[in-house]
């Protein structure tokens, strides 16, 4: 045996590329109002408020008038690409053409966008108004046992991760502001940590309770008719007792809008004023989210 054939020893690489783990795209963007855009600005809704019918105390008085307040609401794009290069010398030294891979891996960054877009948007300041001049804003923390807001410490002695009776308030919040739940779905969406909050709820596990939760092999999916979103991107805040804790929304999805200017768009094409005339894998995107209305949306804060 020849002591020199180690050199035709073969080298095998892997044929597959794989993603590293990430939320593949958006969970948010078909939980909300959305549309199409043009321009600087846009108003995704004229809004007009409730008004009651009035005694008549007279016979014959004059005509009075009743005038129903209105108002607008306006969403503002903002700007994203992701280019990617992929070196002709490195496609050279890989079995598999990477390219529809760093495609794949732009799209799913593109979507996690759109899901941060939602996620500021729901207790950051919305501009209303007749030109988007007026700045109306959420529940403040101090206020967290009324309004739009659940206690970290509700029906509880300290603060407290998410509960059955925090849902239960907040779904209670939404009805009494006449959120039409038959037509109007709930969301609640939640990190990990949430999850692991509410199966340690008897009311969410416990078979006597099955019609208030609903689990599919061991993962909350809906509790008290609203539905339960795993997204690990949720904010943190200050919350009503000086601590930081996870900012939880619960909100109907005629409450909050993405807007449109130029949905996910991706290209691949060769660099020819880069040296060794590369390709680029370009995805880009521009939209942006606004909270319809401050009484469709319910902030639960949770411990951590």
């Amino acid at each position: 045996m020849s002591v020199n054939l180690p050199t035709h020893y073969v080298q095998q690489f892997s044929t597959n590329i794989q993603l590293l783990l990430q939320q593949k795209g958006s969970k948010l963007r078909d939980r909300v109002m959305s549309g199409s855009h043009v321009g600087k600005q846009a108003s995704p809704v004229d809004q007009i408020g409730a008004i009651n019918m009035q005694p008549r105390t007279t016979r014959f008085a004059p005509m009075g008038r009743v005038d129903a307040p209105t108002d607008r609401r306006w969403v503002f794009p903002s700007d994203f690409d992701l280019p990617q290069l992929v070196d002709s010398i490195d496609k050279l030294r890989m079995i598999t053409d990477p390219q529809s891979a760093f495609v794949q891996n732009a799209v799913m960054a593109a979507g996690r966008q759109f899901d941060d877009l939602i996620i500021d948007a729901f207790f950051a300041d919305a501009k209303t108004g007749e030109t988007g001049s007026t700045t109306t804003q959420f529940g403040t923390t101090t206020s967290a046992t009324t309004g739009q807001n659940v206690s970290a410490s509700h029906e509880a002695s300290a603060t407290t991760g998410l509960t059955f009776a925090k849902l239960r308030e907040a779904k209670r919040v939404l009805m009494a502001n006449q959120v039409d739940l038959e037509a109007d779905p709930l969301t609640c969406i939640v990190t990990s940590r949430q999850h692991d909050d509410l199966l340690k709820e008897v009311q969410v596990t416990n078979l006597d309770y099955t019609n208030r939760a609903v689990l599919d092999e061991g993962k909350v999916t809906r509790v008290l008719g609203i539905d339960i979103v795993h997204c690990e991107r949720l904010d943190t805040g200050t919350d009503d007792l000086a601590a930081t804790s996870r900012m939880v929304p619960v909100f109907a999805k005629s409450g909050m809008y993405l807007g449109i200017w130029d949905d996910i768009k991706t290209s691949v094409s060769q660099r020819n004023d880069l040296q060794g005339e590369p390709w680029q894998a370009y995805v880009t995107m521009t939209a942006g989210a606004t909270r319809l209305e401050e009484k469709k949306v319910v902030r639960i804060w949770c411990d951590e």
